[in-house]
């Protein structure tokens, strides 16, 4: 078993009040990581002087300070200086539980293979809620037929989010007029990016991500039809953008069985999904009903999952 290395990016704009919480929370894990980035995204509420003040000298925090230019941006320059296996995620407004990094290093330690963990998220301060996936770890395998297709969401808020570094440097690696459409929303470029570009997907409950809900942070607070119809067309520019790096295309989805058997006691909305993506893949029908049927009596690998999801979860 390989010892993972971890770079923990902590994405900080005017958030004064709560910055000091999340690094504390990363400094402060029984995992330690190998490194933690801040990156101050042009902050005009004192940020950039108070972290210097406080974490200038430590060794193990490398702080970066920039001119103003988005969440996506802030991703990019923290990648840009990170030197361990996988990044992790961090919110300035958002903390974790001192086991955070144990519980998702025993997926990457144990598991070359397995390029993405995304995790459960408990709010609090406007809310208590636990909210994820499963109260049990899923291993999603391949996602990249299901992205496309369905463009469904496999991953969690930025904060919940570990995922190797050479891929995640992939993921933000966009055109200008995509970086500057994400710019605020960028944990949708590592979801989406991460699954379209081939990585393996793992979720962990690991009850360790508080998620600080205030104001209109929460990525539930807009969902208003408009809003919706605008983050679907958004999200299929994106989806596209890395499908045409990938090679990934509507004749991809006579391959939605394979993908299907990469994975391990997922619920059965997944099945449905495969099921749905074979009825919408091209040639005549009865050969679209036959890929169909293939996934419905398709078993799915046994493992300790169980269908159910962590009670009020959405």
């Amino acid at each position: 078993m390989t010892a993972t290395t971890f770079a923990v990016i902590v994405t900080n704009y005017n958030y004064l009040s709560f910055v000091a919480e999340a690094v504390d929370s990363a400094l402060a894990q029984i995992r330690a990581p190998k490194q933690i980035v801040i990156v101050d995204d042009g902050s005009t509420d004192g940020s950039p002087e108070f972290l210097r003040e406080r974490y200038g000298h430590d060794p193990r925090v490398t702080l970066v300070c920039g001119e103003n230019g988005g969440q996506l941006v802030a991703f990019q320059r923290g990648l840009a200086v990170v030197d361990a296996d996988v990044a992790c995620f961090l919110d300035a407004d958002d903390r974790w539980e001192p086991d955070y990094l144990q519980k998702v290093a025993l997926i990457f330690d144990a598991r070359s293979d397995v390029d993405f963990v995304f995790s459960d998220i408990v709010r609090f301060g406007g809310e208590s809620r636990r909210v994820g996936d499963a109260s049990h770890e899923i291993d999603y395998g391949y996602t990249a037929i299901a992205t496309y297709a369905l463009a469904h969401w496999y991953g969690g808020p930025t904060s919940a989010l570990c995922v190797r570094t050479a891929m995640a440097k992939e993921c933000v690696d966009l055109p200008p007029m995509l970086v500057k459409r994400w710019r605020l929303c960028a944990d949708a470029a590592l979801v989406y990016g991460a699954s379209v570009l081939g990585g393996r997907k793992v979720f962990v409950p690991t009850g360790a991500v508080m998620y600080r809900v205030h104001g209109n942070n929460g990525w539930w607070s807009n969902r208003s039809q408009v809003a919706s119809y605008k983050n679907r067309i958004r999200a299929r520019e994106l989806i596209n953008h890395y499908a045409t790096l990938a090679g990934i295309s509507e004749q991809t989805l006579e391959s939605a069985k394979f993908e299907y058997r990469t994975k391990a006691g997922t619920p059965s909305q997944e099945k449905k999904r495969y099921i749905n993506m074979a009825m919408m893949s091209p040639g005549p029908f009865w050969k679209r009903v036959e890929r169909a049927a293939g996934i419905f009596f398709e078993k799915n690998k046994e493992g300790k999952q169980k269908d159910a999801r962590i009670p009020g979860a959405q």
